[in-house]
């Protein structure tokens, strides 16, 4: 029955955007390692999308590299001649040094090439920033303009003391301008400012807020923290039940039976408890109340589509919303602005979560978690505002001084360029299959917290 109930379109549009995102990131990635080994004279034996434990799904051979795709999912990789990677070619290494291999290059030259997937990543994310602002702009909601404040949909903000018409006004004595900027600032916050009732006030967010977050998920929410409105019927069709019942266009909906209401979170909060039964519902039309009997269906709907929109709400004077659109030149400064604004925000994220204290690490998710990040039907602009999000952590693990990762080569790199002794092959050999066992450690809690809550 779990497996009927599951939107198995829904999760195939978000797997399809997730392989594609991850693909481009990877190839980017890797690309970047292929053309600066090239550079420098490097032999590069392989370049793989996926990895391709004893058979790849396609490869081909060009020069000196063999270009495929292998089976398994889970990235990918070049291989460079004289390097210790994840091949662990070993028999490679018990050769004389040639002077094509990774290791007869000056220790300059081999960070450099490590250093270019990381490089590449963020270039990546500055590309993609800049065309998204040429394309769809930047895009920005004054949480002073939401006219009714904002919705609260998590339990975890109603605990700490949010509620409803709650209007924004900073995060730890900052202002923040955009709703979007105060709900990654939310997360790593000590202390919120808010408007209620004409009066302004502090909430106080416990240390362990993003560990109650990630508890409280599965709860029946709707939304995080989203600007609130009043329900304005914006389509019914003329063949559903509401329309025959008399339900129309640009009517507000104000009562269901004998409960009053404004907004559109205390309407679908009534209609939970209404499934599969008659109701009946008020509406206000040219300024009088009309009310007639309509059925709600299973779901808990009435028929129709409600003004929901950013823009929509922001036609109806319910808030402002911002949109800049940059030219080709000043799109790419902006872009690089963006990027670092992005990278902040994950570094003090990833700050969070490995403090114990906060409980950040219960939340931390694999393949499962990075696909619902995506839309459940394919929005370009928000695929892209993700791939670029997404290359910017790729960056930022990548970097950390783990061995296995490119950090790892890199903080051996710098040893040897400070102290002038380069560790010996025996050592990097080791201290690869730590770091491998380390990520694979990593990756398989990770995709168990996903599916079996490990960390809860």
């Amino acid at each position: 029955m779990y497996l009927l109930a599951i939107n198995w379109a829904e999760v195939g549009i978000k797997a399809a955007q997730l392989i594609l995102s991850l693909s481009i990131l990877v190839i980017l990635h890797e690309f970047g390692h292929y053309i600066t080994a090239r550079w420098f004279k490097c032999r590069v034996e392989k370049f793989y999308l996926f990895f391709d434990p004893w058979f790849s799904l396609f490869k081909k051979k060009k020069g000196d590299t063999e270009y495929g795709i292998g089976w398994l999912p889970l990235g990918g990789y070049v291989k460079i001649s004289g390097m210790i990677d994840e091949s662990m070619d070993k028999e490679q290494m018990k050769q004389p040094p040639q002077p094509w291999e990774f290791r007869s290059k000056p220790a300059w030259q081999r960070l450099i090439v490590m250093l270019g997937g990381v490089i590449m990543n963020i270039l990546t994310a500055f590309v993609v920033y800049a065309f998204i602002l040429m394309v769809w702009g930047d895009k920005k909601v004054p949480s002073s303009s939401m006219k009714y404040g904002v919705h609260v949909g998590d339990s975890t903000l109603m605990k700490i003391g949010f509620k409803n018409g709650d209007k924004i006004i900073g995060v730890d004595g900052k202002e923040v301008y955009d709703l979007t900027r105060f709900k990654k600032k939310l997360i790593t916050a000590e202390h919120v400012q808010i408007e209620r009732d004409g009066k302004q006030m502090e909430l106080q967010l416990p240390e362990n807020f993003i560990g109650q977050l990630v508890e409280n998920k599965n709860q029946k929410r709707k939304g995080f923290i989203e600007p609130r409105f009043p329900v304005l019927v914006a389509k019914v069709s003329d063949t559903s039940g509401a329309f025959r019942a008399g339900l129309r266009k640009n009517d507000y909906i104000i009562g269901i039976d004998s409960v009053r209401f404004s907004f559109y979170d205390e309407m679908t909060d009534i209609l939970e408890t209404k499934k599969n039964k008659d109701i009946l519902l008020t509406v206000k039309r040219d300024g009088d109340d009309t009310s007639f009997v309509t059925h709600i269906n299973g779901e808990g709907q009435i028929g129709f589509n409600a003004f929901t929109g950013l823009k929509q709400l922001d036609s109806l004077g319910w808030l402002k919303l911002e949109i800049t659109k940059y030219s080709f030149f000043p799109a790419f400064p902006a872009g690089v602005k963006m990027t670092f604004t992005e990278l902040r925000d994950y570094i003090a994220q990833f700050k969070a979560i490995v403090n114990p204290n906060t409980g950040g690490y219960k939340g931390v998710g694999g393949f499962k978690a990075m696909g619902s990040i995506f839309s459940s039907s394919w929005d370009w602009e928000w695929f892209w505002k993700m791939t670029a999000m997404l290359s910017v952590i790729l960056a930022f693990m990548n970097i950390l001084p783990i061995p296995g990762l490119d950090g790892g080569h890199v903080m051996f790199t710098l040893w040897e360029m400070a102290t002038g002794r380069k560790p010996s092959d025996k050592f990097m050999e080791y201290a690869q299959i730590a770091g491998m066992v380390i990520l694979l450690a990593l990756m398989l809690y990770a995709n168990g917290n996903d599916w079996f809550g490990w960390g809860r």
